[in-house]
């Protein structure tokens, strides 16, 4: 748990976007501790888009690992749940700024 926890703030870098609505830009960067907070309250998906190597050094409780660098991302993003909000993380913040917006646009 101590592992997971400094490997949560290691991260520090999470985007929370809700796939709603399109019309406002509904990213919001966050720290870990207000996603910590965040994942007790709300019923959000957890979206891991590091490798999956990456992914099976360390990862975030109940993440799901969908790699942004995938021939087939586009396709396994199009699969999470459009009603729940969405906390997307990878090791920068680069990665999950992309997905994204590939979120928003997708709808």
């Amino acid at each position: 748990m101590k592992k997971l926890l400094g490997i949560t703030l290691a991260l520090f870098v999470f985007l929370t976007t809700s796939c709603n609505d399109q019309s406002k830009d509904t990213n919001t960067l966050i720290t870990a501790d207000e996603m910590l907070d965040i994942l007790q309250i709300e019923d959000a998906q957890l979206v891991d888009v590091r490798t999956p190597e990456e992914f099976n050094k360390a990862h975030i409780k109940d993440a799901q690992n969908i790699d942004y660098n995938s021939p087939t991302f586009d396709e396994d993003i199009s699969k999470i749940d459009k009603t729940k909000p969405v906390i997307v993380y990878c090791k920068s913040g680069n990665r999950s700024a992309k997905c994204s917006k590939k979120l928003q646009k997708a709808g």
